[in-house]
C-alpha cells in the first residue's frame, strides 16, 4: 500500500484556533483552540466553540483553558485531550482508524516543543506523526509556487506566533518566528483601554473590539464603538464610545514589530530572490490578515506588494492537506510506539 493511500488528517494546532483537514474532503473542523475544565471532578466539560463561551463566565469551579501559548504547548494533558476531541470528531466522521497526521508548528519550535506535539498526536490516536513549519504549509495553502526555482514570500500571523519565511524550491531560504500574534493586539487594546479610560475589559470584549474597528492606519476609517466593562474608579457597569483612531494607537506598537522583522527578512534574502519578490509580492495569511489596512502598511514600509490570500485563516490547514493529497514533499512520519 502507497504512502499516500493510508488515512491523513492535517492539523493547524494554533494558540487561537485548531483546524482540521482530511485528505480528499477538505477543512472539516475550525474550533477555538479552549477546552473548559471541572476543577473538582477533573473532567472536560466542554471543548472548541462551546468551550470559549464559557471564557470569563464560569463559575468557581470550571475553568476555560487556552492550552497553547505563543504556538506552543502550554499545558500538555489538556492540549492531548483538546487533540483526541478533535481528532475524535475528524475520525468518527469519515470512519478513520489510526491515521497518519501531519500538524504544522513554528519554525523555530525547539526539539523539546516538537517532542511535546508528537507525543500530543500520539497519545490522541494517531498512527504516525509528521511536522512542517507553519510558513511553509500556509505557503503551500495560499497557492504560491513553492517548489519551483523563484522567490515565493509569506507572513502567516496566528493569534500566538507571527511566520515569516521566504521559500524557493520547496525549502525556507530565510526566515523569522516570533512569539508575538493577534494575542498581543488583544493585550495592547485591554491595557490600552484600562490606562485611557479607568476601564476594566475582558478578553473577549477585547477580541470583538479588534475584529470590530481595529486597523493599521493612524488615520483611520472613521468606525467607533461602544463597550461596556468596570469602571477601576467607582467599581460599577460603564460604557465608553471607542474610535478606530485609539484602536489603532493601541496596537501600533505590536505592528511595528511585526514590520521591523518583515524587514530583517527582507534584508537577509540573497538579491536574485528579491527580485522575484518585486514581481510576486508578499502574500499576507491568518487571522491577523484581516486587520484592514496592514496589507498596505506592510507594502509602504517595504516597498514590496503585498497582498491578503484567499481564505487566510485556513492557508496552515489547507497547506497541510495539500502535502499529503499532492505528495508536494517527503514528510518524515514517526513510527508507531
Amino acid at each position: 500500500m502507497g504512502i499516500f493511500s493510508k488515512s491523513y488528517i492535517g492539523i493547524d494546532l494554533g494558540t487561537a484556533n485548531t483546524l482540521v483537514a482530511v485528505k480528499g474532503k477538505g477543512i472539516i473542523i475550525r474550533e477555538p483552540s479552549v477546552v473548559a475544565i471541572d476543577k473538582d471532578k477533573r473532567q472536560v466539560i466542554a471543548v472548541g466553540i462551546e468551550a470559549k463561551k464559557m471564557i470569563g463566565k464560569t463559575p468557581g469551579n470550571i475553568i476555560a483553558i487556552r492550552p497553547l501559548k505563543e504556538g506552543v504547548i502550554a499545558d500538555f494533558n489538556i492540549t492531548q485531550k483538546m487533540l483526541k476531541y478533535f481528532m475524535g470528531k475528524a475520525m468518527n466522521g469519515y470512519n478513520l482508524s489510526k491515521p497518519r497526521v501531519l500538524i504544522g508548528v513554528p519554525s523555530d519550535i525547539t526539539e523539546v516543543e516538537r517532542k511535546a506535539v508528537i507525543e500530543a498526536a500520539q497519545m490522541s490516536g494517531a498512527k504516525e506523526v509528521g511536522l512542517i513549519e507553519e510558513a511553509l504549509a500556509t505557503a503551500i495553502g495560499a497557492g504560491l509556487p513553492v517548489n519551483e526555482a523563484t522567490g515565493s514570500m509569506v507572513i502567516d500571523i496566528g493569534g500566538g506566533t507571527t511566520d515569516i519565511a521566504v521559500i524557493s524550491l520547496g525549502g525556507l531560504v530565510e526566515s523569522a518566528s516570533i512569539r508575538l500574534g493577534g494575542d498581543n493586539f488583544d493585550d495592547a487594546i485591554i491595557q490600552y483601554i484600562r490606562s485611557n479610560h479607568n476601564l476594566m475589559i475582558g478578553e473577549r470584549t477585547a477580541e470583538t473590539i479588534k475584529m470590530s474597528i481595529a486597523n493599521a492606519s493612524a488615520k483611520g476609517y472613521g468606525k467607533t464603538m461602544e463597550i461596556k466593562g468596570r469602571d477601576l474608579v467607582s467599581g460599577l457597569p460603564k460604557t465608553v464610545k471607542l474610535t478606530d483612531i485609539e484602536i489603532y494607537e493601541a496596537i501600533e506598537t505590536t505592528i511595528y514589530y511585526i514590520i521591523d522583522t518583515v524587514k530583517s527578512v527582507l534584508e537577509r534574502t540573497p538579491p536574485e530572490l528579491l527580485s522575484d519578490l518585486l514581481t510576486s509580492g508578499i502574500a499576507l495569511t491568518g487571522g491577523g490578515a484581516l486587520l484592514e489596512g496592514l496589507d498596505q502598511l506592510i507594502e509602504k514600509e517595504t516597498g514590496v506588494h503585498c497582498f491578503v490570500a484567499e481564505n487566510p485563516l485556513d492557508c496552515v490547514a489547507k497547506g497541510t492537506e495539500m502535502v499529503l493529497e499532492q505528495g508536494y514533499m517527503n514528510v518524515l512520519f514517526t513510527h508507531d510506539r
